[in-house]
């Protein structure tokens, strides 16, 4: 009767566990952004100010005297002397593009990100 009444309740708290529902918690991505960064995220127009102009994305000058100089700015490729939306690019530097129209001058900054390396440095990198 003993060995009846054990092999019952082992049964019972089977079934019983069968039929709990799950409670795991949703695994989070660590590789995904703050929702702050995604476009169109939760706080995403909070936390990010709203853009008041051209941005300047990117600049490039050949290290050579008289070398290239182009700017990327709001996805457009510009160069010096070339002009940006009725704006002439007058002058680039390794962190700055100043735009003229008219009598008005703007100057756009590269905002590098933390941790980015500073402005006109190469990393080597030897390969045996």
């Amino acid at each position: 009767m003993d060995e009846t009444l054990k092999r019952a309740w082992m049964a019972g708290l089977l079934l019983a566990a069968c039929c709990l529902p799950a409670s795991a918690q949703a695994l989070r991505d660590p590789t995904r952004p703050p929702a702050f960064l995604m476009p169109g995220g939760a706080g995403a127009r909070a936390a990010a100010p709203a853009a008041s102009g051209p941005q300047l994305q990117s600049i490039l000058i050949g290290r050579q005297p008289g070398g290239r100089h182009i700017a990327v700015i709001d996805g457009e490729t510009v160069s010096l002397g070339g002009s940006y939306k009725g704006a002439r690019v007058t002058r680039m530097t390794p962190n700055e593009v100043e735009l003229v129209r008219g009598s008005e001058r703007r100057v756009l900054k590269l905002n590098a990100p933390s941790g980015a390396m500073p402005a006109g440095r190469v990393e080597r990198v030897r390969v045996d």
